[in-house]
């Protein structure tokens, strides 16, 4: 694959596939030293990256091969891309997506007007499946990561960030990975047009398989994946992709889903954004100092997709407002009689500390008869706020000065 077919991919999407947002992230380039950039493919049309492969390759497929239909395997967001594309050209799609995928992407493939069938743990038993339904019913399979034309598609996004630069030149572009479609096109594009930016893909802890491979210039598979990233949460290794990884790449790395969640609700927090796991990964490298010599460095970082589950959206934000000490939990044991709860309540009001949720339990085997333990979460100012407020129940023997 070369550029100039990256450039004719550019020009079939061209029009109906949204040339998204490439701005200054000031708050980013603060916390690292670094001026860092955010190409938000989070806010294309169907939320991620992947509408570019998936029209590309179905736009050039011939009149009556796309007649016949389309069919891919996918944990969402490529689904989305063939979905739409389909119905775009006025063609029937069958998706097949593992039986895990979240709702908000199973009803957005819907919504295009696809057929989708939930099959699988993971993507590679969902493409096992999809495969051997394309061949059974002459259907058209269009490879998230493998086709070229797939391939050239998801390299646009270089080409539209080089035109968006303006005057500024770029030192760095971080890429997240999964089966390496996106980073195996861009690469192709950036190592073309400006040889010297150093490509850094970045993968999930939970799918290492093309992190191993990359390392050992050979691929190998894993076992197994489990990630907050589902979008990048792919199995075995794809040979085609590697081959052209390790000519244009230059190195890969790994983020857990800790740092993750962390990057998530930073995004959201602080640059208003909504952004999925799998998009959220070179943010998350770079907020966790995975990169060496970075201070001044012009950063690229590629939000991939923006679909993410809202409700581990909502525990995302819960985990992170706890570990920043906004939100904590507290469960005490009171007397089980009128007022032991209104003279808790007071104390926590002396020291404003916001309760929003109560439970009260009295029939807990492990209370003594005449006791209740009450669980309170509430919102905080910090860590000295809640080391205050532990201090002051501990003082009215509400909490045992151990647990301080």
């Amino acid at each position: 694959m070369t550029l100039h077919d990256i450039h004719e991919a550019k020009k079939r999407i061209e029009g109906v596939v949204v040339k998204t947002p490439f701005s200054f992230a000031p708050v980013l380039s603060k916390m690292s030293g670094a001026n860092v950039y955010l190409k938000k493919e989070n806010l294309q049309m169907t939320g991620a990256f992947k509408l570019r492969g998936a029209f590309s390759c179905i736009s050039a497929l011939d009149k009556d091969k796309r007649a016949k239909g389309v069919i891919a395997a996918s944990a969402g967001n490529h689904a989305q891309g063939v979905a739409f594309s389909a119905q775009y050209f006025d063609t029937n799609a069958v998706i097949v997506m593992p039986e895990s995928t979240p709702l908000t992407k199973v009803n957005g493939v819907r919504n295009f007007g696809a057929e989708v069938i939930l099959h699988g743990t993971n993507y590679d038993e969902a493409y096992a499946f999809a495969t051997g339904y394309a061949q059974k019913e002459k259907l058209f399979f269009v490879h998230p990561f493998e086709d070229e034309e797939v391939i050239a598609g998801q390299g646009t996004v270089a080409l539209e960030i080089f035109e968006q630069l303006e005057d500024k030149s770029l030192d760095i572009i971080l890429i997240p990975v999964g089966g390496g479609g996106l980073i195996s096109g861009m690469a192709r594009a950036i190592k073309t047009l400006h040889p010297t930016i150093k490509i850094i893909g970045v993968s999930a802890l939970g799918a290492p398989a093309l992190k191993k491979s990359f390392d050992l210039k050979s691929a190998v598979d894993s076992t197994s994946v489990r990630t907050i990233a589902d979008g990048i949460a792919v199995r075995d290794t794809s040979t085609k992709t590697l081959n052209m990884m390790l000519e244009d790449v230059d190195e890969m790395i790994c983020v857990d889903d800790e740092e993750i969640a962390n990057a998530i609700l930073f995004l959201l927090e602080r640059q208003k954004l909504v952004v999925e796991g799998a998009g959220a990964v070179g943010v998350a490298a770079l907020m966790h100092n995975k990169l060496q010599d970075i201070e001044n460095k012009n950063i690229a970082i590629v939000l991939s997709g923006g679909n993410v589950d809202v409700t581990l959206l909502n525990v995302i934000i819960e985990k992170g407002l706890i570990k920043s000490a906004r939100k904590m939990k507290l469960t005490v044991t009171l007397i089980d009689k009128p007022g032991s709860l209104e003279k808790l309540t007071s104390l926590l009001r002396e020291l404003s500390a916001n309760i929003v949720h109560i439970a009260y339990d009295r029939t807990s085997i492990n209370l003594d008869y005449g006791d209740a333990n009450v669980t309170i979460d509430l919102e905080t100012k910090g860590v000295e706020h809640q080391k205050q407020i532990r201090e002051l129940l501990a003082s009215h023997g509400y909490l045992s000065p151990k647990s301080l």
